[in-house]
């Protein structure tokens, strides 16, 4: 393949091909020439613009495959790269050859020449359609800072470069990367749709470098001073690193969200001025655009064999020929009929072997690579339109992104399936929570999820604000809606734990919510918190015997503050304008608050500390807002979030307590993660009290993994200010890296993330999709083995495999825990025996072969079993169960679980899941499938086929998967019978022709025997026909295993 990019990037440079590269093209040069560690832009008008470079990427794009120079060569390239039209391009240069001509020299170019030709219409058309949108996004018009007029000037897309100022305004597409410099917006952020680049319509929010935004001043190109430092392009969506040199040397880090992307959206902020730092080519949007997806199918690899198989059996044909011409003429000494005598036999037998190659081609049918061709199309139609797959609620129906492996479907042996927002709704309701070992079951919390089934009975949905597309430009910091998804949090909520936040709340000094606020956010004025209160209050927490210091144990005053310790400030931060629009907000209308958040879990636990009226009013980027029971609105100062991510398997925020000034991480995460991270306290009592804290926490939260809840962990760490400044000083260290910056980041959150105090925990529900039993079933009657790969808990996914009819009552768990990986071999082995010995003593066995064994392995184990020398054990386990589930894995386990099976055990492979750790596995499998579900598109964008439900997925294998196989697999069966059928009528003639090579028919009804006269048949049949009607292949499962009998054509 790197060869096919050389060859046709020197055709480019030989016929003076344009200089902007298509989408698949090879680079110009190889990249360890060109790229450089980081790229320095200095912008074009200014004070620096002498120091600009010119030699960027400029940002026009193409991604046409050919130009009119270079289309027929590259196109003729491309299609002779298969072997059949290779083979019949010299059978019609064969035929030029006087001595073994078999037809006129034109005929024998007929058939090459319409295929060629049919193809590369085909072709022409895809790429001037390409063409058309290429000219229609270079030629749009964008807002760029022109240095002669001091104005920002109309220019196109195409004339951009790096360097230049662009100005956005609301609902305008971004035209190239640009670093986010000013916004509108009073607390220096924009919010973006990202709709065209992943697929998401919920709004992401991104903020202006730091120390650039002033309220109230409009951004002067002319005055910026600073040039930006960052990394070389790369097609890395979620990372951007670099830093912004001031003039007196000073550095600014940069990070993701500071970038806004190429084809974005900017939604609900009025203006924003950016610098382009990536245009063209080297955007992170058209380095991830890499055209359609291209699997080779199993069908089309077996029919390489085959065709191999015709290509002997016509060399056979062909030496029979060539013998018997040579014995012929030689039994005649003085012939009544004119012969060649001077011609050998031998010779002349050699030159038969030749002309009968060119008269028995009709064996290899060359039509037959471009029937299957459009008989694949016509078989992603009938699918893309069947209304049984089509999801009203979401108005969408199933996508098929990779066009030439439906047949892959009717061929399915193993499947692998994630839990969440995959056999679950991924709509959190929050249920159960702990608070320092004192459980509030919260029982009466069911009224949001009779909602969705009330809503789903009418047919309707309940719309989250991602699926809104909003077109206010004004910047909102909370949005009001009679129709939030969330809106039906748990408004009955637990009356002990109420009760507790209402005493909590009331033991506090008061003062005017509308007096603390008009102070903290009034203009010239600021709190301040560098002097922490000598005091601290005292409260008795419902259900404990003991009284805990406030500052030290409670996790709600940590996010509480009264006015009476803001008082006395010292000079502090500016106040944060953004806030001040959203107590103009709150203060209209009815309560009605509408959150965006990135996660449902996380919303479902904003919703349900608004059902204890500890309601989360505004946040920016500086600030939160927050409404407590009996005391009013309160404000926590935000200084740092460390996102999520998988390694970590945790999140945590820091703010400054209002109340005592100190410096308080909160860490959010698995509770396998954040009870390993929980210190132990000094003294005695203490290490008593804490100790009876977790083993009840953990006693709780195996309780809610039992009943099928979501479980997460709450911890924190008050740090003093010595400690905070030596953190933030290697924090901002890595922030402005650029090398290893991803490293260097998860090391400053692990020397934050430690020695926690253990908060409590909760339990969130996540119920089934509709159908997911029944749909698990099918598969396992028609012999698919599915498997379970989650992130979750074990007892949580052991009870979801019982709900979902994945684990029967009868069946056996086999339970994989072990703390090491000598312990991991020893008990494969002895798990493996058990499963021998049950086998052949069982009662019970099943359709697909195997006892009623469950493989249930958690994440520690699995990336054991995974090493070369345990797979064999670990594969020969597996097969002998009906299933497996592996707990606690992440993604890269997932892929390679998937990889192995696929590879060793030589079976077709289908993983599908909806969030972006399912994307590695989606891609590894034979066949990938996404939801588009709660959790973004990143697994559609990533996969085969797009589903909205799990229940499609029977209808999609059992019944489409099926017919798309037999389809195919007969009509290919049938272009090899009726070709040797017709070629056996040829070579039957040479024996009463004296295998001369002549021929019965005519040449024309000859070659256009597989061109025309037998090529509508099988078309028809490929598309149309039904060999079981589909009620009975949805009633009889079993009839899928049919396809898995099927190795060969």
């Amino acid at each position: 393949m790197e060869s096919f990019h050389w060859v046709r990037h020197r055709c480019r440079q030989l016929t003076g091909a344009d200089r902007a590269r298509g989408r698949y093209s090879a680079p110009e040069e190889p990249p360890s020439k060109r790229q450089k560690k980081r790229r320095l832009v200095f912008p074009r008008h200014g004070p620096l613009q002498n120091q600009a470079a010119h030699d960027f990427s400029d940002n026009s794009i193409r991604t046409t495959k050919y130009n009119l120079w270079t289309f027929i060569p590259m196109n003729l390239f491309q299609q002779f790269h298969r072997a059949a039209n290779l083979y019949f391009l010299f059978l019609a240069l064969l035929n030029w050859v006087p001595v073994v001509e078999a037809f006129q020299k034109e005929i024998t170019m007929i058939p090459l020449v319409v295929v060629l030709a049919v193809t590369a219409c085909k072709d022409a058309l895809e790429d001037y359609r390409r063409y058309l949108f290429d000219q229609r996004v270079n030629n749009s018009n964008a807002l760029v800072y022109d240095g002669e007029q001091k104005d920002y000037v109309q220019q196109r897309w195409k004339d951009v470069r790096v360097g230049d100022f662009v100005r956005l305004s609301c609902n305008e597409i971004i035209p190239a990367d640009l670093l986010l410099l000013y916004s509108s917006d009073p607390g220096g952020v924009c919010y973006i749709e990202t709709a065209n680049l992943d697929g998401e319509t919920n709004l992401k929010q991104r903020q202006v470098v730091a120390e650039l935004h002033v309220e109230g001043e409009d951004f002067s190109p002319e005055s910026f001073c600073s040039h930006v430092v960052c990394e070389t392009p790369n097609n890395n969506l979620g990372r951007f690193s670099g830093y912004m040199e001031n003039p007196d040397g000073a550095g600014v880090g940069l990070h993701k969200n500071n970038l806004l992307l190429r084809s974005c959206t900017l939604r609900n902020t009025k203006t924003v001025v950016g610098l382009v730092v990536y245009a063209g080519h080297e955007t992170k949007a058209m380095m991830n655009n890499s055209g359609p997806r291209y699997k080779r199918s199993l069908l089309e690899r077996r029919l390489n064999i085959d065709v191999l198989w015709c290509v002997l059996l016509l060399v056979v044909m062909c030496l029979t020929a060539s013998v018997g011409h040579a014995l012929w003429l030689l039994q005649f000494k003085d012939p009544i009929f004119l012969v060649d005598q001077d011609t050998p036999p031998a010779l002349a037998g050699f030159y038969v072997f030749w002309t009968m190659i060119i008269v028995l081609q009709v064996l290899i049918p060359i039509s037959l690579y471009v029937s299957i061709e459009i008989v694949k199309l016509g078989q992603i139609y009938f699918i893309q339109n069947d209304l049984q797959l089509y999801n009203q609620q979401l108005d969408s129906t199933i996508q098929c992104r990779a066009l030439n492996i439906t047949e892959d479907l009717g061929q399915i042996q193993y499947l692998f399936s994630d839990k969440t927002g995959t056999l679950t709704e991924n709509k959190m309701v929050f249920r159960r929570c702990s608070i320092f070992g004192v459980e509030y079951p919260h029982r009466d919390n069911a009224r949001r999820l009779d909602m969705y089934e009330a809503e789903e009975r009418k047919g309707g949905t309940l719309k989250s604000v991602g699926s809104r597309r909003t077109t206010s430009c004004a910047s909102l910091r909370c949005s009001r809606s009679s129709e939030s998804q969330h809106g039906f949090a748990a408004e009955s909520p637990d009356e002990d734990l109420q009760q507790t936040t209402s005493n909590f709340c009331s033991s506090m000094t008061r003062s005017s919510p509308r007096t603390f606020t008009r102070r903290l956010f009034g203009r010239g004025g600021a709190a301040s918190f560098s002097t922490p209160p000598t005091s601290t209050t005292e409260i008795s927490v419902v259900g404990q015997e003991v009284l805990l210091d406030a500052s030290n144990l409670n996790l709600e005053e940590e996010s509480s503050v009264t006015a009476a310790s803001l008082d006395g400030g010292a000079e502090g931060r500016g106040p944060d304008p953004g806030f001040l629009r959203a107590q103009e907000d709150l203060q209209e209308g009815p309560d009605e608050l509408l959150y965006e958040a990135e996660s449902p879990d996380e919303a479902a636990l904003v919703h349900a500390a608004r059902a204890y009226r500890c309601t989360l009013r505004a946040r920016s980027v500086e600030h939160l807002l927050v409404d407590l029971p009996g005391f009013g609105s309160v404000v926590v100062p935000l200084l740092h979030i460390i996102p999520f991510d998988s390694n970590r398997k945790r999140m945590s925020v820091v703010v400054r307590h209002p109340l005592t000034g100190e410096v308080v991480v909160y860490t959010k995460g698995a509770d396998s993660v954040i009870m390993d991270l929980a210190e132990d306290r000094e003294g005695a009592d203490a290490a008593e009290l804490h100790a009876q804290i977790r083993d009840k926490t953990q006693k709780h939260l195996d309780g809610y993994a039992r009943e099928g809840l979501r479980t997460l962990c709450i911890a924190k760490k008050v740090l003093d200010e010595k400690q905070y400044e030596l953190w933030l000083e290697k924090q901002l260290q890595a922030e402005k890296s650029i090398e290893n910056r991803d490293q260097l980041m998860l090391e400053s959150a692990e020397r934050l993330e430690n020695n926690l105090t253990l908060l409590g925990s909760t339990g969130i529900v996540d119920r089934l999709q509709e159908e997911v039993p029944e749909t698990i079933e099918a598969l396992q009657r028609a012999g698919i083995k599915v498997w379970v790969l989650t992130g979750d808990k074990q007892e949580t996914a052991v009870n979801i495999a019982y709900a979902c009819r994945l684990v029967r009552p009868s069946d056996r768990l086999l339970t994989a825990n072990c703390g090491s990986r000598d312990a991991c071999a020893v008990f494969m082995d002895r798990l493996l025996r058990e499963v021998d010995e049950g086998l052949v003593s069982g009662p019970e066995t099943y359709s697909d072969g195997a006892a009623g064994f469950i493989l249930v392995i958690d994440g520690r184990t699995l990336g054991w079993a995974l090493q070369e020398d345990l797979q064999s054990s670990f594969l020969d386990l597996c097969r002998r169960c009906r299933a497996v589930i592996c707990c606690r894995s992440t993604p890269l386990q997932k892929s390679q679980v998937v990889r192995l099976v696929r590879d060793h055990l030589k079976v077709m492979t289908l993983a599908i899941g909806d969030g972006a750790n399912d994307v590695s596995m989606i891609q590894v499998a034979d066949v990938g499938v996404g939801i588009s579900g709660q959790e973004g598109m990143q697994a559609v964008m990533s996969s085969d086929f797009a589903i909205s439900r799990f229940r499609h997925l029977s209808r999609l294998l059992l019944v489409h998967g099926r017919w798309c196989f037999s389809r195919l697999r007969n009509m290919i069966l049938y272009f090899i019978y009726k070709n040797v059928m017709y070629v056996n009528l040829l070579f039957w003639y040479q024996f009463f022709c004296g295998f001369s090579g002549a021929v019965m028919t005519n040449s024309w009804v000859l070659i256009f025997f597989n061109l025309f006269f037998t090529s509508v048949p099988p078309l028809v049949y490929g598309v149309l026909d039904k060999d079981t009607p589909e009620e009975v292949l949805t009633e009889l499962p079993e009839l899928y295993l049919n396809t898995h009998t099927s190795k060969r054509v």
